[in-house]
């Protein structure tokens, strides 16, 4: 099997929204600490290029859920791999996640977030797939939305690979 990448977004483009929906943000949170929750691993490219352009107060944790392993759709399976270090009672939380496709993460995330008491608490991503949603949740900031295509690149991959690719690609798999 051929594995083909076709550019979707630039990695110009992803950089020049992160900007806009940094000061949309800042404005929103002004006067505000925010904590970003990193969900890993897809999103740390996208949650990191935010966060330089973050000027309120930030703190930061990572968690790690999976609910694809090695396949090209999801199990539908929700696994917590790695949980938050630091609490949310009374936090502003942000949750930055790389893509919403089915919904169904992070619905299950924001509800098990909510139980922990943060003051607020908001979705942003970079990719958003809104044909594709099964379960229902509010995304507060959308970097882009995208047909229903498998996409590697800026933090996401294909079985671990393609993550280091600095702009959003297409991933076609073709029979040799």
């Amino acid at each position: 099997m051929k594995e083909e990448i076709r550019v979707l977004i630039k990695e110009e483009d992803l950089i020049a929204r992160i900007k806009d929906l940094a000061v949309r943000i800042n404005q929103d949170y002004e006067g505000k600490q925010l904590h970003l929750v990193c969900v890993l691993k897809g999103s740390v490219f996208f949650a990191c290029e935010l966060a330089k352009y973050i000027t309120v107060p930030v703190t930061m944790d990572f968690m790690s859920v999976s609910s694809y392993g090695d396949a090209m759709t999801s199990s539908g399976s929700i696994t917590i791999n790695q949980d938050l270090d630091m609490g949310l009672q009374g936090r502003e939380v942000l949750i930055v996640e790389d893509i919403v496709d089915s919904g169904r993460t992070l619905a299950y995330l924001a509800h098990m977030l909510e139980k922990r008491e943060p003051a607020s608490l908001r979705i942003c991503t970079m990719l958003d797939k809104p044909q594709c949603r099964i379960s229902k949740i509010d995304v507060a900031y959308t970097g882009f939305e995208i047909e229903d295509l498998f996409v590697v690149g800026f933090g996401l991959d294909y079985s671990q690979k393609y993550r280091n690719l600095p702009y959003i690609g297409e991933l076609k798999i073709k029979e040799d």
